[in-house]
């Protein structure tokens, strides 16, 4: 299969660069993905698309203010470095007989124990990438100095002089904002490029398909018999890594963390085993939920994945997307047209551009029924 296959022209101007001026109150495609039959509604009007005793499942990580500018001490050039997560090896932790279960996956998905959210080993990537070598030292703000200790291309490892945590990066982070909006962020950002409902601090980008929701929303779908669960994965290059290959089917995944509790799992198991509707909110809930099922059922606990869903994937648990419009070639737009079929989805692209929808992060969304 083809990279190209997943390409389309996207007018720059309806790459949103500002989130709306008011939270939800965003553009809504609604796409019946048995017929391929649209219609053109509003975010806050979805309650009338979802059946009651829908179960919808969001992500609830928490975006970290990730983005920092060191100076090279070699070249006094800066930087941009995004921070990913804390360095850390593999290190499985038995769950009974479920973890050698885990591993016969193919390694898509293994128990593991969580993430260290402070450490002096942090994963990054960063710009002018491939002059950044090990032995590069930096200096960030607050007198922290990192030096590359791994380079494996695209994601580099840095030592920092002393151990760094979330505290840090609030105080001397940026919003990682991704590269296709052109500006610096703000303080508004802050609060925009981030659910209300996020939680468990750890993605590099936003789950960016919760962005449209707001409390009053969310209580809304609750009114109306919509039941709602929250699991957490932590964003990092699995999902935004750009597919170089001209392949689909060589393009590697980055593993990603991610957690579901026993409860979120109990209420997502019973739903399925009663033939009510799974409704996953963005991408990374879809995936993550996917890389769960195992033995005919969605497994709890702490987990990493390096799911691909791409045309010619059967699901299991999820019947229904609500996502944002995803970048061209992307692993995003692969797996949305994994979900509803590879021409159905460019043609509602097609529509949405001929219709001035706004795309990417802070841009329109998707209700594929």
């Amino acid at each position: 299969m083809k990279t190209d296959s997943f390409d389309f022209d996207l007018p720059e101007h309806l790459i949103a660069q500002y989130p709306t001026e008011q939270r939800g109150r965003s553009r809504l495609l609604v796409l019946d993905r048995k017929t391929g039959n649209t219609i053109d509604s509003m975010v806050e009007d979805i309650v009338s698309f979802i059946e009651p005793g829908t179960l919808m499942v969001f992500n609830d990580s928490k975006v970290r203010k990730a983005r920092l500018y060191g100076t090279c001490e070699q070249t006094g050039t800066i930087v941009e470095f995004v921070f990913l997560s804390p360095w850390k090896q593999d290190d499985p932790t038995s769950l009974g007989d479920s973890s050698s279960d885990h591993e016969s996956q193919g390694d898509l998905v293994k128990t593991c124990k969580p993430i260290s959210t402070v450490s002096r080993l942090w994963r990054a990537i960063c710009n002018k990438s491939k002059q950044q070598k090990i032995g590069r030292s930096y200096m960030f703000p607050g007198q922290l100095r990192g030096s590359i200790i791994e380079d494996r291309g695209h994601e580099k490892t840095i030592e920092f002089s002393f151990i760094v945590g979330d505290e840090y990066f609030d105080r001397n982070g940026h919003v990682p904002l991704p590269p296709y909006i052109k500006r610096e962020d703000t303080s508004d950002d802050e609060l925009r490029y981030q659910t209300v409902y996020a939680k468990h601090t750890g993605s590099a980008a936003s789950p960016t398909a919760g962005l449209h929701f707001t409390p009053q929303l969310l209580d809304e779908l609750s009114r109306k018999g919509i039941e709602i669960e929250y699991l957490t994965l932590h964003i990092g290059l699995g999902t935004f890594q750009p597919v170089r290959a001209d392949n689909v089917e060589d393009h590697q995944m980055h593993e990603e963390w991610f957690d579901i509790s026993l409860e979120a799992a109990d209420k997502i198991n019973l739903a399925l085993s009663e033939g009510r509707k799974v409704l996953a909110v963005g991408t990374t809930s879809m995936r993550a939920l996917e890389s769960a099922w195992y033995g005919g059922k969605v497994k709890h606990g702490n987990f990493s994945t390096r799911i691909f869903i791409y045309p010619g994937y059967e699901f299991h648990v999820v019947d229904s997307l609500f996502t944002n419009f995803h970048t061209p070639k992307s692993t995003l737009l692969m797996l949305v047209s994994a979900f509803a079929g590879r021409e159905k989805i460019l043609e509602c692209y097609r529509l949405a551009i001929e219709k001035n929808y706004r795309f990417f992060s802070y841009g329109d969304a998707m209700l594929i029924l």
